[in-house]
């Protein structure tokens, strides 16, 4: 993947990543809010998390000691 398609996916990431946290930030103050929607809400969060980390970890260069 080249560096500018890396960096635009990023973006995505971040911003679907920010936008979970703000709706399960409000569900939690629900009382109704369906449990099963909301783990799949935090597990979707946590792997968008896990995939920012591997494309930044990827952006940087391979430094040999």
């Amino acid at each position: 993947m080249d560096s500018q398609a890396n960096d635009q996916r990023l973006v995505s990431l971040r911003i679907e990543h920010r936008d979970l946290d703000d709706v399960i930030g409000k569900l939690v103050s629900d009382h109704e809010t369906d449990d099963v929607r909301m783990r799949r809400m935090k597990k979707r969060k946590l792997a968008l998390k896990d995939e920012i980390a591997k494309l930044e970890s990827d952006q940087l260069p391979n430094l040999i000691a």
